[in-house]
């Protein structure tokens, strides 16, 4: 299988987990015009597991090192298999509720506030169990995180026609936060410490992001079902809306969306030996920042916001790169 050998290229494929990880939503946004969020969620779980499945059995199978897809995927004992499948159902739980926060205050909030705030616990989380990043610059980067995504909120609140339930849309995006603070480390605990000669029992990054996409296919029967008929925001929806309302083009934004991100996420867990999981989870976060930069400058998101704003947004920026700065160059 495919790994990767050095920091520097472990960087590189954080930064693409960032871009992927940060712009998915748009397909969110694209869909919504036409199409509930609850719908368009079927169809992003569907492109999750169909570009996990992909990569398995392409960058998984073939190589030198390691053990192929199908090998590894057979030989994983039950507790490798349960913690990752376990990853995927908090996932779950969490994108939900981020989606319902988009879909009520846009991404250039709730990203921000939600995605953030999971950077700050996945980092604390994963740095616990593998402390192997200089202490002092990865929680000064985290700090400086924190910041930023307290200038958001700030700038946010400075808006005149702020959405009704913008309150409800932050304090959503704020629970989704603490809970996508801690799916990752049940991932990382589901892998082999050496991939190149990965221990038995133990799943290698393709396996384990297969399995972490069925939990979230599987649990979506029981989160998005409810979420479909006892909606927290929008209009109640059947399956019966899935089948008879969704288009070809509708259902094929939803799974790109999946795939995108599903992209990132398995470029983030190969990178995770080599950068550490706590580098790796909280490079892979400042998806917030590109998540931010859509939602301000192509959706204008703070057109009508008040002079000064821009300032603070600006502000916020420059926090969110300098922090992820410090927490990239922790691990050096």
């Amino acid at each position: 299988m495919f790994l990767i050998e050095n920091y520097s290229l472990a960087v590189a494929f954080c930064f693409i987990t960032m871009l992927c990880w940060g712009s998915w939503a748009n397909t969110q946004k694209l869909a919504s015009q036409k199409w509930n969020f609850q719908l368009f969620y079927w169809d992003y779980s569907i492109g999750v597991v169909l570009i996990s499945l992909l990569l398995a059995l392409t960058m998984g199978s073939y190589g030198e090192h390691g053990r192929g897809f199908i090998q590894d995927i057979t030989s994983a004992n039950s507790s490798a298999i349960m913690s990752a499948f376990i990853g995927g159902v908090i996932f779950n739980i969490a994108n939900i509720l981020l989606v319902i926060a988009i879909d009520i205050t846009g991404m250039a909030v709730a990203f921000p506030v939600g995605i953030g705030l999971a950077l700050v616990i996945g980092v604390i989380d994963n740095y616990i169990k593998d402390p192997s990043a200089d202490p002092f610059l990865i929680f000064t980067g985290v700090l400086l995180i924190v910041l930023a995504i307290l200038l958001n909120a700030i700038a946010y609140k400075r808006l005149p026609n702020q959405q009704s339930g913008s309150s409800k849309g932050i304090i959503i995006a704020l629970i989704a936060g603490v809970s996508m603070g801690f799916f990752y480390g049940f991932v990382a605990d589901a892998m082999a410490t050496n991939l190149i000669t990965p221990e038995l029992g133990k799943l290698t990054p393709y396996s384990a992001v297969v399995v972490f996409a069925l939990g979230i296919m599987l649990s979506n029967f029981i989160f998005n079902t409810i979420n479909m008929y006892k909606p927290l925001s929008g209009e109640a929806v059947s399956y019966a809306d899935y089948i008879h309302k969704g288009t070809t083009k509708l259902h094929l934004i939803g799974i790109l969306g999946g795939a995108i991100w599903g992209v990132g996420m398995a470029f983030n867990i190969i990178a995770s030996e080599v950068a550490s999981p706590a580098v790796s989870y909280g490079l892979g976060q400042g998806a917030t920042m590109i998540a931010a930069f859509w939602g301000v400058v192509i959706w204008k998101e703070f057109q009508d916001a008040p002079k000064g704003t821009n300032k603070l947004l600006n502000l916020m920026f420059l926090l969110f790169i300098v922090g992820l700065g410090l927490v990239v160059y922790s691990k050096l």
